[in-house]
């Protein structure tokens, strides 16, 4: 008699895994993309194979105990509960798709670059007297765009030279159809001051031709007409236009001499990046430095997430698809980090014409996003000369950012490297970062006063502090408010700077929305500041916390932390501290002008410390007025004097 064996549920892990198997032993030997699921419908891992079926099949053998990869291989395949393939025409439809889907799904088991800020521009906007701007977003064939460029620094950088050396504006069209005198950039000789007039159409349009011709990469050509207009204006006895000439010429030709970046046969390269990984400690860092009409524009790290499992998963795999070419010879974990960046990263376009790398990395890929993107690229891996040189320093800053991430993981500059990349911004040294944070209080419109906080040094730097009060505007108006402390507080510190005095802050901090935001726009635009300073915090849906987002004034879109991330922490303390800052503030100016004791700050001589004695000797301001001379002189620190001086302020 033969017992019978009853099937498995139809749910039950164990029916779940026949299906699987079923669905492997049914795929066919062509190239694809296979995505796996857990029960809850997350997805676990997507890859590629040039056979389908060797690949898939070796996930469910029965090896997973053995090593470290394989122990994070069997911990993914215990978590599958389905499967998804896709069957391409080539090997390379399957690299662009697989990464495609990395990206819009984030699998938890891939390598994966976290990169959903686009990247910044120098725009010259369509004008009688073009103005150059920092820009971020979708481009237009009205105005002209430069870049991309790795960073906002970078933008900021390239613009100040172009103030520097060719006078263009930089203010909104707003503020330049209303000015009645030129503005400080004009004092400074960063701007030639076309919004009165100061210099004609033709000379400022010759300024934005030599600009663009800049930026084009036709140095050179550049340095050969501006020498050929300054003998024209030497010879025509125009001395003091020929030493401006002569004046933008060696500023040229200092920038050149820094910037440019020259290969073994002495020609200029034109556009290039320069990629260099460095992976230790279970964490990765690709660096990437761009080279763009042959200045090199300075670089931007990368580090992604679950390097150490996604690699030991890929790894392990491989070694079991027997029959698969790429089980041949396993790729280093470096080559596999960098080829997932140059996979994610060039996806949608922006491939330039070169690329310099650390290690070698399958050409295939390149070839496939170049013709995805219909471009011709090339990939260099051991460059000569100064190419050699330029990948040296980013091979070194590589390395330096890495160990730089992994010191400060867990630790307090963790949160302020956090906001750094949430905000896109390149800050070279964290320490030196500095936030300012602005805050209005007041009751009903009385007593009104805002606060700046500071950051600095991975800490908030109280001796820092200010207060303001705010006087002469409508009660309870926190948008005036906010615009009299805005520029009582860097209307004299622009001036410092431009004197290499004093330094702005990297990040200027309001606490609320679009309309705060809007105030502080045009404070700096009234001041010639640079508008991605600002930041707004605005509440979240329902103002619950962990949901606020930040506003911006230069017209990048919002952008939301998360309840757990780590910037959203470190802009909340700061924020915090600007509230609670205002709100002592605020009650201690709203008690002095209650009870009389704002008198007693008037009087020279007499510190917060002395106060605070006098106030707490004889019960607060009423009981100090009450006091005789004598009885005042018995307080510690206060002489008679100062006692009489006080008693003659009281009375």
């Amino acid at each position: 008699m033969t017992d019978d064996v009853a099937p498995p549920a139809p749910d039950s892990p164990a029916a779940q895994r026949e299906r699987l198997l079923a669905e492997v032993a049914a795929l066919p030997n062509l190239p694809g993309v296979y995505r796996y699921f857990d029960a809850a419908g997350n997805v676990l891992y997507v890859g590629k194979a040039r056979e389908l079926k060797k690949r898939v099949s070796s996930y469910f053998n029965k090896r997973h105990a053995n090593s470290d990869a394989a122990i994070w291989t069997g911990h993914m395949v215990s978590r599958i509960a389905r499967m998804e393939t896709t069957v391409v025409r080539s090997e390379a439809e399957a690299l662009l798709l697989e990464n495609n889907l990395i990206k819009t799904l984030a699998p938890r088991f891939n390598i994966r670059f976290v990169d959903d800020k686009s990247y910044p521009y120098l725009k010259i906007e369509s004008h009688r007297f073009p103005r150059v701007a920092y820009y971020r977003g979708a481009v237009d064939k009205k105005h002209r765009y430069f870049g991309p460029f790795p960073s906002a620094w970078a933008v900021k950088d390239s613009i100040q030279l172009l103030q520097k050396v060719f006078h263009l504006r930089t203010c909104e069209d707003t503020v330049f159809a209303n000015r009645t005198r030129p503005c400080l950039l004009y004092q400074i000789k960063r701007c030639s001051g076309p919004c009165v007039n100061y210099i004609d159409d033709a000379d400022y349009a010759r300024d934005v031709a030599n600009a663009e011709r800049f930026l084009e990469g036709e140095q050179q050509e550049l340095m050969d007409s501006l020498q050929a207009q300054m003998m024209a204006r030497a010879d025509a006895l125009q001395f003091e236009q020929a030493a401006e000439l002569r004046n933008q010429i060696g500023s040229l030709a200092r920038v050149l001499h820094q910037q440019a970046v020259e290969d073994n046969t002495g020609a200029r390269t034109r556009d290039a990046d320069i990629l260099a990984v460095k992976v230790d400690g279970g964490r990765a860092c690709v660096n990437l430095a761009m080279v763009r009409g042959g200045r090199h524009l300075g670089d931007r790290p990368y580090f992604p997430k679950q390097v150490e499992n996604a690699i030991e998963v890929a790894r392990e795999t491989e070694e079991g698809a027997e029959g698969d070419a790429a089980a041949t010879e396993p790729a280093s974990p470096e080559v596999r980090v960098l080829e997932a960046f140059i996979a994610q990263h060039y996806l949608e376009g922006g491939l330039p014409p070169l690329l310099i790398v650390s290690h070698a990395v399958d050409k295939s890929l390149v070839e496939a996003l170049a013709a995805q993107g219909g471009v011709k690229a090339t990939v260099q891996h051991q460059p000569r000369e100064q190419r050699r040189a330029w990948l040296d320093m980013c091979i070194n800053g590589a390395a330096l950012r890495l160990a730089q991430l992994l010191a400060e993981e867990g630790s307090q500059q963790a949160r302020t490297r956090a906001l750094v990349e949430a905000l896109d911004l390149q800050i070279e040294d964290l320490n030196a970062f500095r936030i300012e944070c602005f805050d209005v209080s007041h009751t009903a419109g009385e007593s009104t006063q805002a606060s700046c906080v500071v950051f600095e040094a991975h800490k908030m730097q109280s001796a820092q502090y200010r207060r303001y009060n705010i006087a002469g505007i409508t009660p309870g108006d926190d948008y005036a408010a906010m615009r009299q402390v805005l520029t009582r507080r860097y209307a004299k510190l622009v001036e410092a700077a431009s004197q290499g005095l004093a330094r702005l802050p990297d990040i200027v901090l309001v606490d609320g929305g679009k309309g705060q935001v809007s105030v502080a726009r045009e404070v700096f635009e009234e001041l010639g500041i640079e508008l991605a300073r600002i930041v707004g915090v605005e509440k979240g849906e329902g103002r619950k916390v962990g949901l606020e987002e930040l506003v911006f004034a230069d017209g990048r879109p919002k952008v939301g932390l998360g309840r757990e991330s780590a910037a959203l922490m470190l802009v909340a303390q700061i924020r915090d501290e600007a509230h609670r800052f205002a709100i002592t503030g605020m009650r201690a100016r709203r008690a002095s002008v209650r009870t009389g004791a704002s008198r007693l700050e008037e009087i020279d001589g007499v510190g917060p410390k002395k106060r605070a004695k006098l106030l707490q000797r004889f019960g607060g301001a009423r009981g100090v007025g009450h006091a005789s001379i004598e009885d005042l002189a018995t307080v510690e620190g206060i002489s008679r004097e100062l006692a009489e001086e006080i008693y003659r302020a009281l009375h």
